[in-house]
């Protein structure tokens, strides 16, 4: 899914069972999103900005820089709900199929790092209340995952088996302050990267048609739109019945 298109759900049945979970994990340096780590994280000279691995500590700004993209219009207090799902689902990980990988990426910019912790309150009865909180440090500029589960990929055969040797893009977004300095062209770069390392021939994703700056993003980098027949019944995002996907691909070379 390109730039603004992902979504996550606002509250689910599994939120307190989400609960339990945290409470029963470990300290790692690691995020559980991220299925492989990257032990030398990609140095992007010029800019100073890290594309590496997603760790535990990250985990509150990647839902951040996730909710303040996607949702942009959601207010207190249901952003901050938004807010925790997505730190939920970070924290308890994602169950990948035996087989698969998934990684969550981060571009880290030090140099907009900084250690503030605010939260405002107000009348909870005021009609005109608008809550305020910062919990991040302001370092994540841009998030992105990638993984080789293909559930956006039309299965093979009558048993209907996953697709393999196919990575897919998804949850591309970059802070709103940070945009325009190249950080999302980054992301899919090392994304590319990881689905090289994986064994991967070709690298999927999906674009919201009307998000004409991430189309336009995918095809200079080489990503082709592939022709979907109607009655083909592809996998594809089930976010909202109005919007239109442009399903894309990539040959990924080998090294």
């Amino acid at each position: 899914m390109g730039i603004w298109l992902c979504r996550v759900a606002v509250a689910n049945p599994l939120f307190h069972r989400k609960m339990n979970l945290i409470r029963g994990i470990q300290p790692t340096r690691i995020c559980y999103a991220s299925q492989a780590v990257e032990l030398l994280p990609s140095l992007y000279p010029g800019t100073g900005v890290i594309v590496r691995d997603a760790k535990l500590e990250d985990c509150w700004e990647v839902a951040d820089t996730h909710c303040s993209s996607f949702f942009p219009g959601y207010k207190f207090p249901l952003d901050l709900v938004l807010r925790l799902d997505r730190y939920i689902a970070l924290l308890s990980g994602f169950s990948v199929p035996p087989g698969c990988t998934r990684s969550c990426l981060v571009a880290v910019n030090p140099t907009a790092a900084n250690s503030a912790i605010s939260i405002e309150c107000g009348d909870l009865r005021d009609a005109e209340f608008h809550g305020k909180y910062s919990l991040s440090k302001g370092s994540v500029a841009g998030i992105l995952t990638v993984d080789t589960v293909a559930d956006f990929l039309p299965r093979r055969g009558r048993l209907k088996q996953r697709r393999t040797g196919i990575a897919y893009i998804a949850n591309v977004a970059v802070r709103k302050e940070e945009r325009r300095k190249g950080i999302a062209k980054m992301l899919v770069a090392e994304a590319e990267e990881r689905a090289r390392s994986w064994g991967c021939r070709s690298v999927a994703l999906h674009c919201d048609v009307s998000n004409l700056a991430a189309l336009r993003l995918y095809k200079s980098q080489g990503y082709k739109s592939i022709r979907v027949p109607e009655d083909a019944k592809w996998p594809a995002p089930k976010i909202d019945q109005s919007v239109r996907y442009e399903f894309m691909m990539k040959l990924v070379p080998k090294s």
